[in-house]
C-alpha cells in the first residue's frame, strides 16, 4: 500500500457511488470516508467488506468542515479530497498528482485534475496542450494537497457550509503559493449526483437547498474579499431580478419557480445581514 497519499472521500448519502469509487482503490492507498449524513448501513458495509479503510460519522455542518475534519486524521505526506461522483480516478492518477508535486518541490498549494465533462463557460480550465499550468482556481470536487502546506493555510473557511468554499481557499492560497491544473490526469464530474435522492419532492428540496447556499456563500465570499460596499453594488441588480421574478411568477401562480426565487432571497438577505447559513433540509 503506498505510503505517501491518503484519499479523503466526502460523501452526504452517497452510498453507491462510495462503494464505486472505493472498490480499486482500497488495496492501493489510504482511504478515510467521512459521511455527514449517518449512513449507518454505508459504516457497515465498510467495517466489514474493506478493511483498512476508515470511515467516520460526523454531524452535518458542511463541507469545509468535513475537509478540515478529515485533514487532522491524515498521518501521509500528501491527501487528495474528493466527490463520491468523481469518475475516472484510479491508481495512475493517484501516483501523478505525487510525481507533480515532487517535481514542483511541493511549493504548491493545491492541485487538480482536468476534467473531461464540464461546461467552458462555467469552469475554467487551462489550454490542453500544456501538462499543467498555474491556476487561480482549482474545482474543489477533487483537489490535492500537501498536508504541512494545507496546515499552513489553516484549511478551509468553516463559516462557508456549502459552495465557493474553494475559491476562499484557493484566492488565500495563490498569495502564498500557486495552485496547478495537471492536464495529464482526466477524470470526470457528474455534477449534481453525489446526493441520491429518493422521489420528486426530495429533487425539488434539494433544488432549493442548494439555491438558498449559493447565493448565501456568494454574497459572503465578496464581502470577505472585497468588502461590503462593493458586494452590495455588486449584488444590487441580482437583488432587483430576484425581486421581479418573485412578483412575476406570484402572478403567473407559478409556486415551484415561486419558492425557488423566494429561497434564493432568503440566502442573500441572510448573508446581508451576516447571519449564519443556517438552512437546513
Amino acid at each position: 500500500m503506498n505510503q505517501e497519499v491518503t484519499i479523503l472521500i466526502l460523501t452526504h448519502k452517497s452510498k453507491k457511488l462510495v462503494l464505486d469509487y472505493i472498490k480499486e482503490l482500497y488495496k492501493k492507498f489510504k482511504i478515510i470516508i467521512i459521511d455527514n449524513s449517518n449512513d449507518l448501513d454505508l459504516k457497515s458495509i465498510i467495517i466489514n467488506s474493506y478493511p483498512g479503510v476508515e470511515i467516520y460519522l460526523i454531524p452535518n455542518n458542511g463541507y469545509s468542515n468535513q475537509i478540515n475534519f478529515g485533514s487532522k486524521l491524515v498521518k501521509t505526506e500528501y491527501f487528495l479530497i474528493s466527490n463520491p461522483d468523481i469518475r475516472g480516478m484510479n491508481e495512475s492518477n493517484v501516483l501523478n498528482f505525487v510525481k507533480a508535486a515532487k517535481e514542483l518541490k511541493n511549493k504548491f498549494s493545491a492541485l487538480g485534475p482536468r476534467f473531461l465533462n464540464v461546461n467552458p463557460k462555467s469552469h475554467k480550465q487551462s489550454e490542453d496542450n500544456k501538462s499543467i499550468s498555474p491556476m487561480k482556481f482549482i474545482s474543489g470536487a477533487c483537489m490535492f494537497f500537501n498536508k504541512k502546506n494545507f496546515d499552513s493555510l489553516n484549511g478551509f473557511d468553516e463559516n462557508i457550509f456549502l459552495y465557493f468554499e474553494e475559491n476562499d481557499f484557493c484566492i488565500r492560497s495563490y498569495k502564498v503559493n500557486k495552485n496547478y491544473q495537471l492536464n495529464n490526469i482526466k477524470i470526470e464530474h457528474d455534477i449534481g449526483t453525489s446526493v441520491e435522492v429518493k422521489n420528486e419532492e426530495d429533487k425539488i428540496n434539494q433544488a432549493n437547498f442548494r439555491t438558498w447556499h449559493f447565493i448565501w456563500s456568494k454574497f459572503y465570499y465578496y464581502k470577505k474579499h472585497y468588502g461590503f460596499f462593493l458586494a452590495i453594488i455588486y449584488f444590487l441588480p441580482i437583488i432587483i431580478r430576484i425581486n421581479f421574478r418573485i412578483v412575476l411568477y406570484k402572478y403567473k401562480n407559478d409556486k415551484i419557480n415561486l419558492t425557488k426565487y423566494i429561497n434564493r432571497r432568503s440566502g442573500l438577505y441572510s448573508s446581508i445581514l451576516n447571519k449564519q447559513s443556517s438552512k437546513r433540509i
